[in-house]
């Protein structure tokens, strides 16, 4: 029973938006959209998984915009309805939403350098330390299991949940969660036993 699997897990990044390309930190749910590139990378990613797992029990996404679109290429590849969950909302960035890191480092340095000194309990005013969101992913992430013993799903989401996916799966330290890579259209598979799991891919992005 120890190496019976619970429940696997499938989790897909929205694909590129406007914010991409210049790193912007960004926990607004209704913008910004995917833009023509991370369409692209979401066709790409949909015909992919379809081949790799034909068979899907349920599709979840968070309500951010790019990922309720990402959601509808993945579900319409396996012609099946999702289901949107506020759970998954990406991790919250405060006063540093809509901000790049040079902007964050030339506007709030003092704030910047707290966080490098505490990552795992540190965030400015209105934003979300990394054991917060941890602690909420890990919640998340047990609901979702044990509502889906023995299934198959997919999650469409953020970067940084996905992050948050591994880093609880793997108990890497806080300190070196972010030095885990997800770009955006990519695909990360956790899979879920009884007492432990395993990692069986993360960040791909297939190359057709």
């Amino acid at each position: 029973m120890l190496f019976k699997r619970k429940c696997k897990i499938t989790f897909i990044s929205h694909g590129s938006t406007i914010y991409t390309e210049e790193n912007r930190l960004c926990d607004n749910e209704s913008y910004p959209p995917l833009n023509d590139k991370g369409k692209e990378e979401i066709d790409n990613i949909a015909n992919w998984i379809i081949r790799r797992s034909p068979r899907v029990d349920k599709i979840y996404t968070s309500n951010a915009m790019r990922c309720i679109q990402t959601a509808g290429i993945i579900a319409k590849s396996y012609q099946k309805d999702f289901e949107i969950l506020d759970a998954l909302e990406n991790k919250k960035a405060g006063l540093w939403s809509g901000l790049s890191f040079d902007q964050i480092e030339e506007k709030y340095p003092t704030e910047l350098e707290n966080y490098h000194n505490d990552p795992e309990h540190y965030w400015p005013e209105g934003g979300e330390s990394l054991s917060q969101l941890s602690s909420r992913v890990e919640n998340f992430i047990d609901k979702i299991v044990e509502e889906n013993i023995t299934k198959r799903i997919i999650i469409v989401t953020h970067p940084d949940i996905i992050k948050a996916a591994i880093r609880n799966a793997l108990e890497i330290p806080f300190k070196n969660q972010n030095r885990i890579f997800i770009p955006t259209g990519s695909a990360s598979q956790i899979n879920y036993y009884k007492s432990w799991e395993s990692l069986v891919y993360s960040g791909f992005i297939p190359m057709f």
